[in-house]
C-alpha cells in the first residue's frame, strides 16, 4: 500500500508574499553592518543569482549569518501584519489536506513568525513548523524531519523558491518542486535541475 505523500514548504517566497519585505529587512540590516543595499534597480539580477551567490555579491561574511539572521527575524517581526499568501496557496493547501497528504513547514524564518502569519491569514493546515538556524542547513534539519517522523524518503516532498532548497532536498535524496513565482528566477531554477518546476500552486495538484 502507498503511504499519502508528505510536502514540505518553505515558507519566504513559496508560501509568503514577502519578498518585498525581505529586501527591506536585510537592507535595514545593511546599514548597522556597513554592508551594501540592494537597491531597486538590482532586483532583476539578483533573482538571477544563486543564493550563495548573492551574499558573495553584497559582501554578506558567512561567519555573521547566524547573528543577521537571528536580527532579521526580529524586524520581520514587526512587518509580519502586512503580508499574504500568495493567490491559490491556501486552496491547493486544503485539497492536498483533503486528499490524505500531510503538510508541514521549514523554513529559515522563525516559528513565531510563521505562526502569527498562518493566524492571520487563516491558514493553519500544517501537521508541523520547523525552523532552520543556518541559513545553509536545510539538509540537516530535512533529515531531522524525516528521522523524528519515521518517514519514507520516497514519500517526501520539498516544495521551495530557492536555489538552496533545490541543494538540500538533494543532499536528502528526496524530491524537489521548485517554484517560480518566489525569490529566485524560473531561469536559474531550471539551471539547478529540480524535479519539477511550477508557475502556479493549482499544478501540484496535477503532479500528485
Amino acid at each position: 500500500m502507498k503511504n499519502n505523500p508528505v510536502f514540505i514548504f518553505d515558507f519566504d517566497g513559496t508560501l509568503a508574499d514577502s519578498f518585498n519585505d525581505v529586501i527591506a529587512v536585510f537592507n535595514e540590516l545593511a546599514k548597522g553592518y556597513n554592508l551594501s543595499e540592494i537597491k531597486p534597480e538590482d532586483i532583476p539580477k539578483l533573482k538571477n543569482i544563486s543564493s550563495r551567490g548573492i551574499l558573495k555579491k553584497f559582501n554578506f561574511p558567512a561567519w555573521r549569518l547566524p547573528f543577521l539572521l537571528k536580527k532579521g527575524r526580529r524586524l520581520f517581526n514587526a512587518r509580519i501584519s502586512g503580508i499574504n499568501l500568495f493567490p491559490g496557496i491556501k486552496e491547493t493547501l486544503a485539497e492536498l489536506k483533503s486528499r490524505g497528504c500531510t503538510l508541514g513547514i521549514l523554513s529559515s524564518n522563525s516559528e513565531e513568525n510563521i505562526k502569527i502569519f498562518l493566524d492571520r491569514n487563516q491558514a493553519n493546515l500544517f501537521d508541523f513548523v520547523y525552523t532552520a538556524s543556518n541559513l545553509f542547513g536545510k539538509d540537516k534539519a530535512l533529515k531531522k524531519i524525516i528521522r523524528k517522523h519515521q518517514y519514507n524518503v520516497a514519500d517526501v516532498i520539498y516544495v521551495g523558491d530557492e536555489t538552496r532548497d533545490i541543494e538540500a532536498a538533494k543532499k536528502c535524496g528526496i524530491k524537489i518542486i521548485s517554484v517560480s513565482w518566489g525569490f529566485n528566477s524560473r531561469e536559474i531554477l531550471e539551471k539547478h535541475s529540480p524535479d519539477y518546476l511550477i508557475d502556479s500552486p493549482k499544478e501540484l495538484l496535477k503532479i500528485f
